[in-house]
Formats: C-alpha cells, structure tokens, sequence
C-alpha cells in the first residue's frame, strides 16, 4: 500500500547560481558528507547536487502530514546509491521517525536529470 508520494523538480542552472554564490555554506546546510563528495567528484556537481536536492523535497512532500514532518531537516534525508548505481534513501532524525510513524516498511526513489533540470520521484509503502 503507498502510503506516500512525492516528486520535485529543481533547475540545474539555479543550483549552479547557488553553489557559485554560496557554496560551501551551501553544501554543508543541505547535503550530508557523502552526498558532497559524490557530487564534488564528478565534473558538474551542479547537475548532482540538483537531483539530490528535488530527492530530498520529495520526500519532504511523501513525509508530510503533521508537525514532526514539518520539522524533517534537509540533512536528515540523505541520497545513497547502491553498488550497481542505484540510488536509495537514508533517513535520519525526524525523518525516520515520521516513517516509522506512518508505518512505512519501504522507500522507492528515482531520480533522472537532462542539461537543464533534475528530478526525483519517491514513494513510501507500507
């Protein structure tokens, strides 16, 4: 049973304005260690930064629905990929709590990106 859904889309350009104007302030706000390195190793963080970025909205958006999914910090959601490439989700805090909450037993996310936008899907099952 879905017990959440949500989806974000974030501009790759804007991420880029963002990283430029505040960089590691940025970073250090929103992404946990490993998703700044991951991002920061490839030649256009903007484009990775930006998919982690809609990822973590996304879940916001599927945790939603009182004041402890209100409070979930960007940080506390983190972007992790698998072996084969994957990605999937770690919740942290607030975040795993609200989950456990909800009595959610799996998170599926996707995330896909073009030259000028990046875009994640999460859905929270039961």
């Amino acid at each position: 049973m879905i017990l959440g859904l949500g989806v974000d889309i974030v501009e790759i350009d804007r991420m880029r304005h963002m990283l430029e104007t505040t960089g590691e302030r940025l970073i250090k706000r929103i992404f946990t260690e490993g998703e700044a390195q991951y991002a920061l190793a490839h030649a256009e963080p903007a484009l990775h930064f930006a998919a982690r970025a809609a990822a973590k909205e996304a879940t916001y958006k599927a945790l939603s629905g009182n004041q402890l999914a209100r409070a979930v910090g960007w940080r506390e959601i983190e972007v992790c990929l698998r072996e084969d490439g994957a990605p999937y989700l770690r919740l942290h805090g607030r975040a795993e709590k609200r989950a456990s909450e909800m009595g959610v037993s799996r998170v599926l996310i996707s995330l896909t990106h073009s030259k000028a936008a990046a875009v994640a899907v999460v859905v929270l099952e039961a």
